[in-house]
């Protein structure tokens, strides 16, 4: 019914993009999170294109997710340099963290670190097991 091999030429579809203003790059990522309240989407060795119109970017991202506990993909910021901090010492739980978990949750130090080593120094589980 329609000529043409059952698509349009990628290079043509480049170029009229091209002209309309859109600008396709790919990116090269390691892994894609997408964090929701009940879980985490994390994509490994996902496809992902950035599409830029005219000032409207938009992101596509290609691949099967595996589906995680919310907050149990990645880490970051500082949750990232805690745990690593963490995990460098052994079960040594630091005191900053200690002090932080105690402050937050107003609880006293010994139990504030009781909750982080029973959450294997994780900040914020400790602080949710203290609430």
């Amino acid at each position: 019914m329609f000529g043409g091999g059952g698509g349009l030429n990628p290079r043509k579809m480049e170029q009229m993009m091209k002209q309309m203003g859109i600008d396709v790059d790919e990116i090269d990522a390691e892994e894609v999170i997408i964090r929701t309240e009940e879980y985490d989407l994390v994509f490994s060795d996902a496809d992902v294109t950035k599409m830029d119109a005219r000032g409207q970017e938009t992101y596509q991202v290609i691949g099967s997710p595996e589906k995680v506990e919310s907050g149990a993909a990645g880490a970051g910021g500082d949750a990232g340099a805690d745990a690593g901090a963490g995990a460098d010492a052994g079960s040594e739980i630091p005191d900053d963290d200690v002090e932080l978990v105690a402050a937050r949750t107003g609880v006293s130090e010994d139990e504030a670190r009781e909750a982080l080593e029973a959450n294997d120094g994780d900040l914020a589980a400790a602080v949710e097991s203290l609430e």
